[in-house]
């Protein structure tokens, strides 16, 4: 009997942040240790005692390389590290990105243009290297919402915040990054526009036919910039006496993907509420 053949297994979402910040870890250790073959691994020891900045490296390597608690699965495709990783490798990236600038900024300030593009020869250009992988850690791990939105699954991002809409169980369950806000009734959910915003849907239950009427006023921000509009969700339930009104989140609509999110989020909603009623 002939056997079918099996396709190689797909990797699971996330698989790639995970093999990423990996392979960024090993870069920083390999380029580590040959520092410390230069110098003298007794000497780089010594010194790496005395250094907070070394202390701050080697933890930022450690969690890189060992990703304690990542693991990739289909229902989490953005945020395959845990919460606390995730924040712990941004601030420690954070911190070894501004002393790695302010590192070569001063030398340069100090020795010259012409012995800073000197030393960039001789170390391979690690001198730029090191602070763009820096980057790169703060990039990947930067706030974003669980998933992205699909309209047809009933799954929305906006921001951070990541809202999944169930009509047969009828609940809604809304994220904060990888954080549970809340599990609530989408009939009790609405989306609250800033002024001068509204939602109009023209045909009842279509999210595709959803568009924005009226035009956001133009706000200063800081910088003189404009301001972003913000959106709000509200959770209103006639059974939660004294805690009815409540604001589950709030979120700024920085792009047009986001607004057409906010708008379908909005007419699903008004969906599961005329179907409730």
């Amino acid at each position: 009997m002939a056997r079918t053949k099996q396709s190689s297994a797909s990797p699971a979402p996330g698989a790639g942040t995970v093999f990423a910040l990996r392979a960024i870890g090993l870069v920083l250790a390999a380029r580590w240790l040959f520092s410390m073959s230069q110098m003298g691994y007794l000497s780089s020891l010594r010194a790496m005692t005395s250094s907070p900045w070394a202390c701050v490296t080697l933890v930022l390597l450690f969690l890189l390389l060992f990703l304690p608690g990542a693991r990739a699965r289909a229902e989490r495709p953005l945020h395959p590290l845990p919460q606390w990783l995730r924040q712990a490798l941004r601030l420690l990236a954070l911190l070894s990105f501004l002393f790695a600038v302010w590192s070569v900024g001063f030398f340069t300030w100090a020795a010259g243009w012409k012995d800073a593009v000197h030393a960039l020869a001789e170390t391979n250009g690690w001198l730029l290297v090191a602070p763009a992988l820096y980057a790169v850690v703060l990039w990947i791990c930067r706030p974003r919402a669980l998933w992205r939105t699909n309209i047809a699954a009933r799954r929305f991002a906006i921001g951070r915040y990541a809202i999944s809409i169930d009509t047969t169980t009828r609940t809604a369950v809304v994220w904060a990054e990888s954080r549970k806000l809340g599990q609530y009734d989408p009939r009790e959910l609405s989306v609250k526009w800033p002024e001068g915003m509204a939602s109009g849907i023209g045909v009842a239950g279509s999210e595709s036919s959803a568009t924005a009427v009226a035009v956001v006023p133009k706000k200063r921000g800081l910088f003189g910039r404009e301001a972003r509009p913000m959106m709000e969700l509200l959770w209103d339930s006639p059974a939660a006496a004294g805690h009815n009104r409540k604001t589950v989140f709030r979120a700024a609509l920085a792009s047009e993907g986001d607004r057409k999110t906010a708008r379908a989020l909005d007419a699903s909603l008004r969906q599961s509420a005329s179907i409730g009623a």
